[in-house]
């Protein structure tokens, strides 16, 4: 994999009047990159991809597409980059041909090699068969398909797709992941989405963003083994007094499961285990069971993401 970064956000921020959207965000994402980019509605993900795409200017900060700075050089910028809204932008009345000739001419690909350019996204996306038929007449599936190909068609070194596998079925969901695993090898690409599992399976980076703010910023793999290891399941015969276990070094907070169980989640490289047992004996809460376990990436979502769910409603669009 190259190490070539093709897009920089460096100190992004973005008001609507008195509302803070996104408060001073920087990421990168090199080449040949899959990125997933998480966050509860009105946590600014939805600002954020706009202000990518050059559809909103921030209030302060740049953003540089393949070595383009988006606000001083918005074409050539914006040349360097392939979109795929939640709502792909098809002709239903026209062939698949037939519009990806149409977006290559937006794109200004020259004549000539317009036909060479639907093939090579036609073959990218699985298409190769269905060029003579029209989009109407293809299954949602196949129409996502035809969304990709569009924004791959002018070979964009930066890709970004927004929730491209809502509403799909489970195979045409597993065929999408593929598309995407595979548009990874050649582009960078944002997989924007609420699908938690959709991370997992198509990204090499997971990126979460809280009150317009990034609180994540981790590869897969390095997610993986913190998960495994910040999460305590703890059982009493009595119920526990929440508040103290909470006070412990290294818990972060602690979730009642039942009257006599709770989860502890605790700090990366901390492990509470002693300091709940001699506090379970002080109290006589009768200890029964206390086991690590593995946090899921919804559980760790919900965590980083808990305050902003019940306050930014109606925050952001």
């Amino acid at each position: 994999m190259s190490s070539e970064l093709l897009l920089e956000v460096k100190g992004v921020s973005r008001s609507y009047g008195n509302i803070q959207a996104l408060n001073n965000i920087s990421f990168s994402i090199a080449q040949g990159e899959v990125l997933g980019f998480l966050g509860p509605n009105g946590a600014g993900k939805t600002t954020t991809m706009q202000i990518i795409s050059g559809n909103l200017a921030p209030s302060t900060g740049s953003v540089s597409i393949a070595g383009h700075d988006l606000l001083t050089e918005p074409r050539a910028a914006k040349a360097m980059l392939g979109y795929l809204p939640e709502q792909p932008p098809i002709y239903r009345e026209l062939t698949v041909d037939e519009y990806l000739d149409y977006c290559a001419a937006l794109n200004r690909i020259d004549r000539a090699r317009r036909k060479p350019a639907r093939d090579t996204a036609k073959e990218k996306c699985g298409l190769q068969d269905v060029g003579k038929r029209l989009i109407g007449n293809l299954s949602k599936g196949f129409r996502q398909r035809v969304g990709l190909a569009q924004a791959v068609i002018h070979l964009p070194p930066v890709v970004i797709l927004d929730e491209p596998t809502i509403g799909l079925d489970p195979l045409q969901i597993r065929e999408i992941r593929h598309l995407i695993r595979e548009l990874g090898k050649d582009h960078s690409v944002i997989l924007s989405t609420h699908i938690l599992p959709e991370v997992r399976a198509s990204c090499d980076r997971v990126q979460i963003i809280n009150k317009g703010s990034l609180v994540l910023n981790d590869s897969i793999d390095s997610l993986s083994r913190h998960m495994k290891s910040s999460l305590l399941t703890v059982g009493f015969r009595q119920a526990p007094d929440l508040s103290l276990l909470q006070a412990l070094e290294g818990v972060q907070s602690v979730q009642a499961d039942g009257k006599r169980r709770v989860q502890v989640f605790c700090d990366r490289n901390a492990d509470p285990t002693d300091q709940i047992v001699k506090l379970a004996a002080k109290k006589e809460w009768g200890l029964v069971e206390i086991s690590p376990q593995g946090v899921s990436l919804e559980q760790l979502f919900l965590e980083l993401t808990k305050d902003d769910q019940k306050t930014a409603a109606g925050a952001e669009a």
